[in-house]
């Protein structure tokens, strides 16, 4: 109780001091900053104030803390005891632990060592394990390497790429040996590069052999191309005679279905094999495209190599090598574009085509310019369409070639035409215009029937003479070899449907080299009759035969006969040649004329002042008639029977017209009857002969408006006017048109002046003349008077 006294009369003071150090007293019991309560105070110049407030809160915490002993001391006196007792405990407690940990320190010093040995034991276990597992790791990655090695070893890259892949990608970054993974990473690059070059040698050596082995290939491709055009021409032929035979209505057409394919790929056979294998290996080693520039570029370089022309061999030997080994390269690039992956874009496919294109165009157009034989442009052509046809086949546009193939078409005709001009001037010139004689079956198959000449379908009899001479059938020969070579170069190049060309190419060879060689023969050659009779018998066969030369170039061109066989869809040049056969009978009437004016010069002979009329005809026309008999004869066995009407009329006309020219010739002054008579004799003679002839030789069946003695009048009304009692009755018109019609007003009054009815005689005036003779006289001389008076 004592001790809770003086603790009541501090609250008392406490609370008599009340206020003032409550706020400060309240913000230390909180624990808050007063640090802002003693800034204030300096600030305010007070600290002496805080200081006298915090020295009565320490005192009133002093006084709390004795209170508060003085309350609980005897609490603090029994756990000061108990504390003693603790500490006694404590220290038995010690020496107990102390005994046993001396005891545990004893027994567990074994157990310490045995300890640390099964820690190093098993830190060797550790370290055993990981070397364990290190050798394992480069065991594996050595087995792979070795693997790696024998797959290079034995030129399989791609499994080699495959296991250096894989020890890239699982191994190499997970080896634990150091030393090893850097050889290991060394070797990766020097081990791809290897067989980056091991592959590129092999491709080198590819490239080496598949230059050597493209003109083979070429050659088999084109080999194959002309067999598939030889079965198509062979089908064409089969489809040409079934349509002949049904348009002749012979036979029986069988049809045939052709169903043979051959996969030319199966054999062009070549192995590509190291073209994938690079091409797949620097595709695992990430470098494609160098390896694509790498192709295009070696492979454009033997282009280059192969596009070039030795300038010391001929290019009619080269050519065939040349287009060959170009058309391998291609086949080749064509299957590598198909097959390899993507090796060639088809931009780099087009460049290396268009440097081949050009550069053959340019050959050929250089070859051709300089080509001067046919046979030789038409053998580059051949293999160049075959080329084209085989290229084609691989996706290649050989349009280019085609046309400088037709460019060159002329040309080649031309050299063609020259080459026929030659060998047709030739033939004619070694004819003798003779009529063939044909002594076998064989030679009358060979030059009669192949070229449809017969004149009828019955076989003859042998000897057979032939209407035309050798000649014909040899001309024929080279107008069908002309179509033939024609229709071959323009075959298979640009032009579908080129009947029409041949069809103008064959006009000029009738037109510009056969009718020319025919008209050249005719106006320059020394011709006899027979020869020009029978250059226009030639000329006549060979005008029919240009039917047969237009169905010739027909069937060789695919053309249906029908469009062959419509109104004026013939060749121009058998209206030529119509017009060169009048020509060649122009000419033969020329040397008709010429040879009868040998004979008719005789008439120079002729006694125009006889004394008395003579009982026969004169000499020279005997000679006249044994040449027109001679004339006749050959003309009826070489000519139609039109011409030979065309030969006697004009032959006969022009001995009618040199009779009468005879009558006017300048040279005679004057004639008596008794020479008027003796050519009257004369064309009795010759009015028989051309009767006679007429009839024997069937031309009367002709039924023509002329006779042979037609051609006559108009000497024999000379004749019968001269010899007429009343030679006046000329000027009467009914009579004159019904007796003289034939005769011309001027002729007959220049020849009447030359008449003389007697012939004049020392005296003449003084004999005696017999009436009728003064009449006749009488009549002439008005005749004479009144042509006088009329002109």
């Amino acid at each position: 109780m004592m001790l809770h006294a003086p603790s009541r009369r501090r609250t008392v003071v406490e609370h008599a001091d009340g206020g003032v150090d409550v706020v400060l007293a309240t913000s230390i019991g909180n624990g808050e900053d007063l640090g802002p309560a003693v800034r204030h105070s300096f600030e305010s110049g007070k600290p002496e104030a805080l200081l006298h407030q915090l020295r009565n809160i320490v005192k009133k915490k002093e006084v709390e803390i004795e209170e508060l002993c003085k309350l609980h001391y005897e609490d603090f006196i029994v756990a000061v005891d108990e504390l003693r007792g603790v500490l006694v405990d404590a220290d038995e407690l010690k020496s107990m632990l102390s005994s046993e940990n001396l005891r545990l320190q004893e027994v567990a010093s074994a157990l310490l060592l045995r300890l640390e040995e099964l820690l190093e034991l098993y830190l060797i276990k550790k370290n055993v394990t990981e070397a364990l597992q290190t050798l394992k790791v480069c065991v594996q990655v050595s087995k792979l390497c070795l693997t790696c090695n024998m797959h290079v070893s034995n030129s399989r890259f791609y499994p080699a790429l495959k296991t250096l892949d894989m020890i890239e990608r699982n191994y190499i970054q997970n080896t634990p040996l150091k030393p090893l993974r850097k050889v290991i990473e060394k070797q990766i690059p020097a081990l791809k590069l290897h067989i980056e070059k091991k592959v590129c040698s092999e491709f080198n050596d590819w490239l080496v052999h598949i230059r050597s082995a493209a003109k083979e290939i070429g050659q088999l491709a084109i080999g194959q191309a002309s067999s598939a055009r030889q079965r198509e021409e062979e089908k064409r032929a089969r489809r040409r005679e079934a349509e002949e035979q049904s348009r002749t209505g012979v036979g029986d057409v069988a049809c045939a279905l052709d169903i043979e394919h051959i996969d030319e790929d199966s054999m062009l056979e070549f192995d590509l094999t190291p073209v994938y294998r690079a091409h797949h290996i620097h595709t695992c080693l990430g470098i494609e495209e160098k390896f694509r520039d790498y192709y295009y570029k070696n492979r454009l370089m033997q282009l280059n190599l192969d596009l070039q022309i030795s300038s010391a061999q001929p290019f009619l030997e080269s050519h065939q090598p040349f287009f060959a080994q170009i058309a391998g390269f291609f086949i080749v690039e064509d299957r590598v574009r198909r097959t390899a992956g993507g090796l060639l874009s088809d931009s780099q496919v087009e460049a290396i085509w268009e440097t081949a294109i050009a550069k053959m165009t340019s050959v050929l157009e250089d070859q051709f310019s300089r080509t001067d034989t046919a046979s030789h442009l038409l053998l580059i052509k051949d293999l160049v369409t075959l080329l084209g046809a085989t290229l084609t086949g691989h996706g290649y546009r050989v349009a280019p070639l085609l046309e400088v193939l037709d460019s060159s078409r002329d040309k080649y005709h031309e050299l063609l035409l020259s080459e026929c001009w030659k060998q047709i001037s030739d033939i004619l010139a070694s004819d003798s215009f003779e009529q063939m004689v044909i002594k076998k079956e064989y030679e009358y198959n060979m030059n009669v029937l192949s070229f449809q000449l017969q004149s009828s379908d019955i076989m003859p009899a042998f000897p057979y003479i032939a209407p035309f001479s050798s000649s014909v059938p040899d001309v024929c020969r080279i107008v069908r070899s002309f179509i033939e070579d024609s229709v071959n170069y323009l075959s298979y190049g640009g032009h579908i449907n080129f009947y029409e060309v041949v069809k103008k190419y064959l006009d000029k060879l009738v037109i510009g080299v056969l009718n020319e060689a025919l008209l050249n023969m005719i106006h320059t050659g020394n011709l006899g009759v027979s020869q020009a009779m029978q250059i226009a018998a030639n000329i006549a066969v060979l005008e029919g035969s240009c039917d047969l030369f237009l169905w010739q170039a027909a069937q060789l061109c695919s053309v249906p006969l029908r469009l062959v066989e419509r109104p004026h869809a013939g060749l121009t040049a058998k209206a030529v040649l119509k017009a060169s056969q009048n020509a060649a009978y122009n000419a033969l009437v020329n040397v008709i004329d010429s040879k009868l004016d040998e004979y008719l010069a005789l008439m120079n002979g002729i006694n125009w002042t006889a004394d008395e009329a003579p009982e026969n005809a004169n000499d020279y026309i005997h000679e006249v008639v044994v040449y027109l008999d001679f004339l006749i004869s050959t003309a009826q066995q070489i000519l139609p029977a039109e011409a030979l009407y065309k030969i006697g009329v004009g032959a006969l006309n022009h001995i009618s017209d040199s009779i009468v020219a005879a009558f006017l010739s300048e040279s005679l002054k004057r004639f008596t009857l008794n020479a008027v008579i003796g050519i009257g004799n004369d064309l009795k003679t010759l009015e028989a002969f051309a009767a006679e002839r007429f009839q024997s030789t069937g031309l009367s069946e002709l039924k023509k408006d002329r006779s042979f003695r037609d051609c006559l009048v108009e000497a024999r009304q000379l004749v019968n006017l001269l010899v007429s009692n009343q030679p006046e009755n000329f000027m009467n018109p009914v009579i004159r048109e019904k007796n003289y019609g034939a005769l011309d007003y001027k002729k007959v009054a220049s020849i009447c002046e030359k008449f003389k009815d007697a012939p004049d005689r020392l005296f003449g005036s003084l004999s005696s003349r017999n009436t009728k003779q003064d009449a006749r006289k009488k009549s002439m001389d008005m005749l004479k008077r009144r042509l006088k008076d009329f002109s």
